[in-house]
Parts: structure tokens; sequence; C-alpha cells
């Protein structure tokens, strides 16, 4: 009874609410934990009988297991969501999930590169179709604050470049318009133009913007391998993940004095608040330039 209800629970989520893909991944992982737990160490056979001990005592499990505050907060959040949906389907008529405290979170600060070490990793030879798409990709990606799975899946029509803009299809499949600069036009033009149809090699890729060497669209793995293969040659050392472009944009556009809403709205963020972390980002990185360059810090 408890894993009918589950699968009840999924189609909704897909359906109803039209999550995407890897929101959906995420729910069904924490939830199929949730409910070996109960069924296999708590012995629970309906939900009538879960209580909030069993609740605590899974994150508890969680916690020993060496699990992050950031993914119990996670668990609790799709459990709440779960027990609200068993309630609204009348499965049960009780939920033990209510008055359970969500962890403080670790606030940690993404890592940024500088102005300059963006220019650097920018400043790469164009002398091959791949190097010519991978030229286009990071200077879309710093010049609109994209994630790599929008990137990723950006097809032919979702570029108006003349008119200086882009669709995409955010978190929820939520649309968004992001302006596009000059120089990335530039660079996503001459790929689109010259490499890309040498790339493509009669693949059916179903109008996707960028593709690997076999024509085929490029995984978010593939280009986390060329972002740091392009890091290394530039020489450098920081640690760089498939979002650094994208905390970079934001970043950046705040330290010149853009407003927190607009870099809100260009990246897709539901809640402001999720946006404010840059505004830290910014603070930290004005005290380390302060304490590096004057004379009596």
């Amino acid at each position: 009874m408890l894993k009918e209800a589950l699968e009840d629970y999924f189609h909704f989520l897909q359906i109803e609410r039209g999550l995407s893909d890897n929101t959906l991944k995420s729910y069904k992982r924490d939830l199929r934990d949730y409910i070996e737990y109960l069924s296999k160490e708590a012995n629970k056979g309906s939900w009538d009988f879960v209580t909030r001990n069993d609740i605590i005592t899974f994150l508890y499990k969680l916690k020993d297991g060496g699990k992050s505050t950031a993914t119990i907060s996670r668990h609790i959040a799709s459990i709440r969501s779960f027990h609200q949906f068993l309630i609204r389907e009348q499965v049960t008529t009780q939920d033990p999930s209510l008055h359970i405290e969500t962890p403080k979170k670790e606030r940690k600060l993404p890592d940024v590169l500088s102005q300059q070490e963006v220019e650097k990793l920018l400043m790469m030879k164009e002398d091959t179709p791949l190097a010519v798409r991978n030229k286009a990709m990071l200077e879309l990606l710093y010049a609109t604050g994209l994630r790599v799975s929008e990137m990723i899946t950006l097809r032919m029509s979702d570029l108006h470049l003349t008119m200086g803009f882009i669709q995409c299809f955010g978190k929820g499949s939520k649309e968004r318009i992001v302006p596009i600069g000059n120089v990335a036009v530039q660079a996503v033009e001459n790929y689109v133009n010259h490499a890309r149809s040498q790339l493509l090699k009669k693949q059916n890729t179903e109008n996707v913007v960028f593709v690997n060497q076999h024509g085929r669209p490029l995984s978010r793995q593939g280009f986390w391998k060329i972002l740091k293969k392009i890091a290394k040659e530039a020489g450098i050392e920081k640690t760089i993940t498939p979002h650094t472009l994208r905390h970079s944009f934001a970043t950046h556009l705040l330290e010149n004095g853009a407003d927190l809403r607009i870099v809100q709205e260009m990246l897709g963020h539901e809640d402001i608040s999720t946006t404010q972390i840059y505004t830290h980002v910014t603070k930290t990185r004005l005290k380390d330039t302060y304490q590096t360059y004057h004379p009596r810090a």
C-alpha cells in the first residue's frame, strides 16, 4: 500500500505540476529511501500508522550516514509535500510531518572567477569546428548566466540573435527571455554558420544547437570535461564546475551595479533569496581586495 501511493504521487508531480526530469529524480530518490525505511526497518504497512517519531528516526539515520544538511533539508521538503498529497487524496487523515523543523542551511558561497580570469578563459584559439563550438558555449554562458542544462537543450528556434535575446526553458519547464551581448552573438553566429554543419554529420539532432564531435546533442558531463580542459590550458587553478560561469555572470553584474531583481529574472530564480547569495560573494570579494591592497589593512 505504501508504494502504490508513491507511484500516484510521482504521476501527480509529472503530469499536474510539470516538474523537470532532474527535480522528479530527486523526489523519487528521497521518497524511495523513506519508504524503504518505513517498510523494512519501521515495519509500517499503512500510512495511518506512520508517526512523527518514524520520520525523525529516518532523518537521524540520514545524518548518521554522513548526509549533508542540504540533503536532509531536501528529504524533509519531499516528505512534507508527499504527506500533504496523501491528505488531499484522502489516503490518510493524519500528517506526521507537521512541525518537523528544517535544519539551518550551511550557505556555501559559490566559486566565481574574476573578470581577468574570465578573459583568460575566453581567449582561446578557434582553429577547429570543436574550438569554435567551445568558444560559442563559454561566451554564451558568461553572457547570459544560463544553467548548463538549459544551454545543452537549446534549439535553433530558441536563438533570436539579430534581436539580441534567446529563449530558454528552466526548472519546471518555465520559459524566460534572456538578453545576449554582441560578443556572444558573434561567437554563436560563427559557430552556427561555419562549424555546426561540419559536426552534424547527417545526424538527426532535432535542431539542438550544440552537438558533440559525433553530431549528437552534447551532454552535461561532456561539457564539464571540455570546460576543465580549457581552464587548465588557460592556467586557471580555481575549482571549475559547470555552474562557474553562471556564478561569475551574476557576481560581475552585481559588482558593476546591476539591480538584484533584474539579475534574479535573468537567472530564472523563483525566490530572490537564492539570488541574494551573490551579494554576499561581492561583499567577500570587496573585503579581500581591501585586505590585499590597502597599505594599512
